[in-house]
C-alpha cells in the first residue's frame, strides 16, 4: 500500500459535494484571463493588496480595494448582486481570503482568484502597471 492510498479516497458521491462546494468558493487565473479575454466579465476583479503593490503591477481591469478598507460604505458602489473575485500575492499570503471574509460578513458573493498575482505570472499573463 502506497502513502497515496494509506488514506482511503472519498466515495464518488464525497468526492462530487468536496469538489462541486470547492469551485463555489475559488476560480483560477485562467479563468479569470479568459473571462476577460472573451468579454464575459460578469464579476469585479479586486486586488486586495496595498496600493502601492496595485501600482507596481496588478491584473489588468482589476480595481484596487486593500482588504482592511473593505466595509459596508465603500461596497455601496456596487450592486448587491455584484460577484466579487478577489486575489493577493499569492499562495503564500491570506490577503485574499480576509478580503472574501469580510465581504461575505457584509451579504457580498464572493470567489477567491486562486494563485494571485504568482498565479496570474506563472500562467504567463502580464501585469497592468499604474493607479
Amino acid at each position: 500500500m502506497s502513502v497515496v492510498s494509506e488514506v482511503a479516497a472519498a466515495g464518488p458521491a464525497d468526492a462530487s459535494a468536496h469538489f462541486a462546494a470547492k469551485l463555489a468558493f475559488e476560480t483560477d487565473c485562467w479563468d479569470v484571463h479568459a473571462a476577460t479575454r472573451d468579454g464575459q466579465v460578469d464579476f469585479v476583479l479586486l486586488d486586495v493588496r496595498t496600493a502601492a503593490l496595485y501600482a507596481a503591477g496588478h491584473v489588468p481591469g482589476a480595481v484596487s480595494l486593500p482588504h482592511r478598507e473593505i466595509g459596508e460604505a465603500r461596497m455601496a458602489a456596487w450592486p448587491a448582486d455584484t460577484l466579487f473575485v478577489v486575489y493577493c500575492a499569492g499562495p503564500h499570503c491570506n490577503g485574499a481570503d480576509k478580503a472574501a471574509l469580510r465581504l461575505a460578513g457584509l451579504g457580498r458573493r464572493v470567489k477567491v482568484m486562486i494563485g494571485g498575482v504568482t498565479g496570474w505570472l506563472d500562467e504567463g499573463l502580464a501585469l497592468a502597471k499604474g493607479s
